[in-house]
């Protein structure tokens, strides 16, 4: 097998996320489900824009989020994902290269246009988020180049962008393109709506063995499972994949990985503003200490720091330096 040019390659929504503060009346006067994911059309989304107060607009999406905390770390990645040939398309590309991310899918040059997630931040740091998926979900499996994603360690996958019909099959033929060479499969859950519409496709994913990493939080974990004893889930899920990491908010996160279980605490924090991209970011560490062979415990532990500092501002992207973080908290 030949070294890789990436240490992670993830396919994922691109998409540029519209926040803005509000309180817990207003989420109640929209219809929202607070704290929740729903996928919108054209003309809600243009009806919950006209409802936000001043917003600001930063890149966002699952996987893209995950490769930003990556590269912040100083792994070296690339990133397979659909926008339109318009402003929030430029947005994104500007956002994620000057991350030093590595993305080189075309823009689309028809309807519908970039996606972007309006998202609705109450007082206690929930996020409630409005996902028009636009152009994104459009992803051609003819987008893909098998060389490239071959050269990456791991395979990083976004369980949101499944829903789509041509992005399912682009993330199909990425997974053959990345085990034919022998290199690594990681999948996010994302969310239990996910899961309630395509948990047989997760598990036959699993049962045949095409899943080496795979992400969730507790709740996803009881959806994919169908066992509410978190304990029981994870023994159940980590005799299925090679290494499953499960994040429990505040009671910290745990991984089973060749029957070795590690839990470490959620880290210390002042004050929640924004969960937004909290899984993701722990995604980030944890990716980040696997591709550099670190212990479980220490990877956790990296996940947990990224998760920290990207809920204690707005936005799903780190503004501090993680690779400073990590070296006052690990040394």
């Amino acid at each position: 097998m030949s070294e890789p040019l990436y240490d992670v390659i993830a396919i994922g929504n691109a998409i540029v996320d519209v926040m803005a503060p509000c309180d817990d009346a207003e989420i109640a006067t929209l219809g929202l489900a607070k704290g929740g994911m729903t996928l919108v059309d054209t003309d809600r989304a243009r009806e919950l824009y006209d409802a936000m107060g001043p917003a600001r607009e930063i890149s966002g999406g699952s996987a893209a989020n995950t490769l930003a905390g990556l590269a912040a770390l100083g792994a070296k990645c690339a990133f397979i994902g659909q926008v339109a040939d318009d402003q929030l398309g430029e947005v994104f590309a500007h956002d994620i290269r000057a991350g030093g991310i590595a993305f080189d899918t075309a823009a689309r040059t028809d309807e519908p246009p970039t996606a972007r997630c309006l998202i609705f931040v109450t007082p206690d740091g929930q996020r409630t988020m409005n996902t028009f998926l636009g152009a994104s979900q459009f992803l051609p499996a003819e987008a893909l180049d098998d060389a490239t994603i071959a050269a990456a360690s791991v395979l990083y996958l976004e369980g949101y962008l499944w829903d789509p019909e041509e992005p399912r099959k682009a993330m199909r033929r990425a997974i053959a393109a990345a085990r034919g060479a022998g290199r690594k499969v990681a999948f996010t859950l994302s969310d239990p709506f996910v899961i309630s519409r395509h948990g047989d496709d997760f598990r036959a994913l699993i049962e045949a063995g095409q899943i080496d990493i795979l992400f969730a939080n507790e709740h996803e974990l009881a959806a994919l499972t169908g066992i509410d004893d978190f304990d029981a889930g994870l023994a159940h899920l980590s005799a299925k994949v090679p290494t499953v990491v499960v994040t429990r908010s505040e009671k910290g996160a745990h991984a089973m990985s060749g029957g070795e279980h590690a839990h470490v605490p959620a880290e210390p924090i002042a004050r929640v503003i924004d969960t937004t991209g909290a899984g993701d970011l722990f995604a980030a560490g944890f990716l980040f200490g696997y591709v550099r062979g670190k212990p479980l415990a220490a990877s956790l532990t990296l996940g947990a720091i990224c998760a920290a500092e990207v809920i204690s501002h707005y936005g799903a992207r780190p503004e501090a330096d993680l690779q400073a973080l990590v070296a006052t908290r690990l040394g």
